[in-house]
């Protein structure tokens, strides 16, 4: 069947349950969440989360490989702006063009939506993932000294963006 790319909806909230756990327990470093805080959601906590913001997943065979979202701002001369949000592969998918796909994906749906620019923040001492964004020309655009707190150390988040119409 191959890997498939699509958005959730209301129906995939196990999916979106299994792979964003999976991420967080994965790679914890890479995220602002901690898995703690996502397991404990009740099912109506999964849904909102689920529904507040486009999310698409990849599927391997049905398994989710791959999420990728997108939060909107809401304010409305910001609504041209969204950020990625809940970014992760699985280890033995990188370099395969996965991640790439995924934003082909999210990117095309932003473009619907009205949306110019994408932004995001990144670990500063995420480089495969700082090396990945800047292939796909996002630019630096700033930095937030000690932006997230990993076991009592503070990391610096790195602000990237992309225009995505001219």
């Amino acid at each position: 069947m191959g890997t498939m790319i699509r958005l959730l909806g209301a129906d995939d909230v196990d999916s979106f349950r299994r792979i964003r756990l999976e991420a967080l327990r994965t790679e914890p470093a890479s995220f602002a969440s901690s898995a703690e805080d996502w397991e404990n959601f009740s099912d109506d906590e999964w849904r909102r989360r689920l529904l507040g913001d486009p999310v698409f997943v990849a599927f391997e065979d049905d398994v989710p490989i791959g999420i990728m979202g997108l939060m909107r701002q809401r304010a409305s001369k910001m609504a041209h702006r969204a950020t990625l949000i809940m970014v992760y592969v699985r280890r033995e998918t990188r370099g395969t063009g996965l991640a790439k796909r995924l934003l082909e994906a999210v990117t095309e749906y932003a473009r619907g939506m009205g949306i110019r620019q994408l932004e995001l923040a990144a670990s500063a001492e995420n480089s495969t993932a700082i090396r990945f964004y800047e292939r796909e020309g996002f630019t630096h655009i700033g930095r937030v000294p000690g932006g997230c707190l990993r076991n009592g150390r503070e990391i610096d988040d790195l602000l990237m963006a992309k225009r995505i119409v001219d």
